[in-house]
């Protein structure tokens, strides 16, 4: 006995002296810093086993590999954008359009395009009907990127189309996120590596257990059809996202299909992402006009809708991706409504949106009445109190699950994408958003926020004071904990 209460020591002691200098040694933010320090003390050894896997930073082999790619096909993107007509929406002009704009746009990767046609989806069932068909439509190139994948119903419908048109010599590409798309095998992939298309797991969920690190996702969900279309928000490809899942329920999301410019920027993050990704060298994606085509006269004019393209990741030192967002949230005058999943923001945005709210600003946060992660929800729960407390608004929708990331600042810009409000989507994961700087679109996602509203309970401080004892403990402790979640 007295020689396992030495070892015992032992351990405790080197297990203390060795999670001070792992948490220590790294730059990253004081809320995550003492996240991860309670866990390691509090459980010895297993703590260091999860930190080893969720703990520890992206690999230096990975940041080489995405960082060093090239935009090869901006410089196309550019000239098309130039070719756009010069009627622009009203709101572009605005201060606050031209400050957002010039953040997220300062390194010149993000230009802004006012020659769009942009429609949203709030639904499955006409999202998914319309996309299979622009996939069908396709004539040059399919270029498909998602962080779920799944081997179900619709799963294997649009990936047997996918091998159909590969088979009639479509350049067809899908570009994934392997633990995202669990029970999506190689092998299931492989039906469509048979007949030409390419396939690719995201570089940094390649050989996650070998590197010791299964923290760093792709969340985008991108497809671009021919250089000309494009798709992005918050569907994934998976039964779920058609309602077909009892645990979830009904499923709103929301998804935007574009025909114009901003497609190529949608290309070129996708172009990017696929290079970082490749295995060997014969999958190098090269400029070629196939996927970057000049849009003549007729296809550049579709529609009026200043957009812009942001994406971010880990492989940045900054969060770029949420500093402008909290910059655009900061701009809004009259209202600011806000449809998240996950409502984990940490303390800069938590700031952004306590300064907003106690500004008269009619601040609006709709989330989920059901959690798909229990820890998750649970923390969304404290701040969904805490939030409301400042006069925040907050809005529980009934109606199943709500997935959808949409931002709607006043009358004339709104976001939709991949980008949830937590720590994961600011620090963790590789995300994408559209941003409209137009007041008809933004008047839509408005709309849509409204309608959900007629589904949704305001969270009312009766309704906080109900909740037990034993929820606010693990509300607590969800919170304490939200920074590694």
């Amino acid at each position: 006995m007295s020689l396992l209460r030495d070892i015992a020591r032992i351990i405790i002691i080197a297990n203390t002296i060795l999670a001070f200098y792992i948490v220590f040694h790294r730059r990253r933010s004081v809320s995550t810093t003492w996240a991860w320090l309670i866990i390691l003390l509090v459980f010895p050894v297993i703590g260091m086993t999860l930190y080893g896997f969720f703990g520890r930073g992206i690999s230096q082999e990975n940041i080489f590999a995405i960082n060093k790619q090239h935009h090869i096909g901006l410089r196309n993107v550019q000239k098309s954008i130039t070719k756009a007509p010069k009627k622009i929406s009203s709101s572009d002009t605005s201060n606050k359009a031209k400050m957002v704009v010039h953040f997220f746009d300062r390194q010149g990767e993000s230009p802004l395009s006012k020659n769009n046609q942009v429609k949203l989806y709030t639904d499955g069932q006409p999202m998914f009907a319309d996309m299979i068909q622009d996939i069908k439509n396709a004539r040059e190139t399919i270029n498909v990127e998602f962080y779920t994948f799944y081997n179900d119903d619709i799963g294997n419908e649009i990936l047997n189309l996918l091998i159909k048109k590969a088979c009639e010599g479509v350049c067809v590409r899908v570009l994934y996120d392997a633990w995202g798309s669990m029970g999506a095998t190689k092998s299931w992939f492989n039906q469509l590596c048979q007949v030409g298309g390419q396939v690719l797991p995201f570089v940094t969920s390649r050989n996650m257990i070998t590197r010791y690190r299964i923290n760093y996702h792709l969340h985008r969900k991108i497809v671009v059809i021919d250089g000309k279309i494009s798709w992005t928000g918050g569907f994934n490809i998976g039964d779920q996202y058609l309602g077909r899942k009892k645990k979830f329920g009904y499923w709103r999301d929301s998804q935007v299909r574009i025909v114009g410019s901003a497609s190529l920027l949608l290309q070129e993050r996708f172009v990017m992402d696929w290079n970082a990704s490749i295995q060997k060298d014969s999958q190098l994606i090269t400029f070629n006009h196939l996927l970057f085509p000049d849009l003549d006269e007729n296809e550049i004019h579709p529609g009026d809708i200043a957009t812009q393209i942001v994406s971010d990741g880990p492989d940045h030192y900054n969060a770029n991706m949420r500093n402008g967002v909290m910059k655009l949230m900061s701009q809004a005058k009259t209202r600011l409504w806000l449809q998240t999943p996950y409502l984990i923001p940490d303390d800069a945005m938590f700031a952004t949106l306590q300064t907003v709210a106690m500004s008269g600003v009619d601040l609006r946060i709709m989330i989920p009445c059901k959690p798909d992660h229990p820890f998750i929800y649970r923390a969304t729960q404290w701040y969904a109190n805490e939030l409301s407390r400042y006069g925040v608004k907050i809005y529980i929708y009934n109606h199943g699950f709500i997935h959808a990331k949409t931002i709607v600042v006043d009358d004339d810009v709104s976001t939709v994408g991949s980008m949830n409000q937590d720590y994961r989507s600011y620090d963790l994961n590789f995300e994408d958003i559209a941003i409209f700087y137009d007041k008809n679109f933004t008047s839509k996602i408005a709309h849509a926020f409204e309608e959900d509203m007629k589904q949704s309970t305001l969270l009312s401080p009766e309704m906080i004071a109900k909740q037990g004892r034993w929820l606010r403990t693990l509300q607590s402790f969800s919170r304490m904990l939200s920074p590694i979640l």
